[in-house]
């Protein structure tokens, strides 16, 4: 689908990776752009429609819906990183980790659907990440969340395409966010990765890998655990 002319909601739209595909949009001619958040007012980028949504209450999502029914592409970006372990980590985070990622981009896609096919068909977005195929165990929540919500991608991807709606999906690793800043690792600039996201979709690309550390992990899969995890081969050594 073509961005310049598209009506487009971004969730969790008023910073990080969500405000730079907000400023994307409209750079590249979007009619319109719904910048969600649960708390319009931070949404501060010119040009932008903010929109009260928190992705993890089913009213709020109806509510969005309702308002926004000319939507032609869904970006589902709010996420959370609560970043608990698998042994240590509080089962209320894992919880919370699925009722972001999961649920609620499932709720929200689910509640867009029926206006992207009254449209045309148009797209969705997923944010996913490298992570959605790869485990940190030290933050073996957020990881868990990424690949069931990679699961969730794959579900709507075929149920989709009978109504002409692509389901892209991005996968990414480190970039120069908040969620990251507590980070000393090299990070992506989050508004080439917009650009990147949004030139996959004008594509039809079913996913985009945007940067070299997604690659080499979606390649390594083939290849099975002991080839992403070296650890392992060296406890059976």
């Amino acid at each position: 689908m073509q961005i310049e002319g598209a009506v487009a909601l971004v969730t969790g739209g008023n910073r990080g990776l969500g405000e730079q595909l907000v400023r994307a949009l409209l750079d590249r001619g979007a009619a319109k752009v719904y910048a969600a958040a649960r708390n319009p007012d931070t949404v501060t980028t010119p040009g932008a429609t903010p929109l009260a949504l928190d992705i993890t209450d089913p009213a709020s999502v109806r509510a969005a819906a309702e308002q926004a029914q000319e939507v032609t592409l869904l970006i589902n970006n709010a996420g959370i990183s609560t970043g608990s372990g698998v042994l240590d980590g509080e089962l209320d985070d894992f919880r919370r980790e699925m009722d972001t990622h999961v649920f609620g981009t499932l709720d929200v896609s689910r509640a867009f659907a029926p206006a992207l096919a009254r449209n045309g068909g148009g797209a969705i977005l997923n944010v996913l990440s490298v992570l959605s195929w790869y485990v940190l165990p030290a933050g073996a929540a957020y990881c868990a969340a990424k690949a069931a919500e990679w699961s969730v991608t794959n579900s709507l991807r075929v149920q989709l395409a009978e109504q002409r709606t692509l389901v892209t999906a991005l996968h990414v690793g480190y970039m120069d966010t908040d969620m990251t800043a507590s980070l000393d690792t090299p990070k992506l600039d989050p508004a080439k990765v917009a650009h990147a996201a949004l030139d996959g979709i004008e594509a039809r690309r079913y996913e985009v890998l945007a940067d070299e550390l997604s690659e080499q992990v979606r390649a390594g899969l083939a290849a099975g655990p002991a080839a992403l995890y070296p650890q392992l081969a060296q406890s059976l050594a």
